[in-house]
């Protein structure tokens, strides 16, 4: 009895593991103005709207052709599949030196003030290549929210 018991608690657990990994990763709004919903439908009122393309939100969970999301600032609601788009940025969670290589020793390009969105354009190791209106360069990946692998 006890044996039957672990077994289907540690299934149960390696489909909530599987489960969570599913409904846990980042897209971008691919439009300027997204509205976000209390509910999965279109019946549901509108709780806020977001209005800055390619804002980086996480999946949490999904029915149907809504996605259940939530922002950096722990704002969450649902929004429409179609509005969402796969892509690589993130929003600064503090101050950072915009390099023109990715070394400190580098010559510096700008101060960019925490939570600024960066467009990634490619990353190696701790610093990723971005853009950010008319600045492009090299800002270490830590302590950011979105996705950039």
């Amino acid at each position: 009895m006890r044996i039957s018991f672990y077994i289907i608690l540690i299934t149960f657990s390696f489909i909530n593991i599987l489960y969570a990994g599913e409904n846990n990763y980042y897209l971008i709004l691919k439009n300027n103005k997204v509205n976000v919903r209390y509910g999965p439908g279109f019946d549901y009122p509108i709780k806020f709207i977001y209005k800055k393309k390619n804002l980086p939100i996480r999946i949490i969970d999904k029915e149907e052709n809504f996605r259940r999301i939530i922002d950096f600032k722990n704002n969450n609601g649902w929004i429409h599949a179609s509005q969402l788009k796969k892509g690589k940025t993130f929003i600064l969670l503090e101050d950072q030196i915009l390099f023109t290589k990715p070394t400190k020793y580098s010559k510096p390009v700008l101060k960019i003030l925490k939570g600024r969105l960066l467009v990634v354009k490619k990353c190696k190791k701790i610093w990723c290549s971005v853009k950010t209106e008319n600045y492009t360069g090299w800002i270490r990946n830590e302590n950011v929210w979105g996705d950039f692998k």
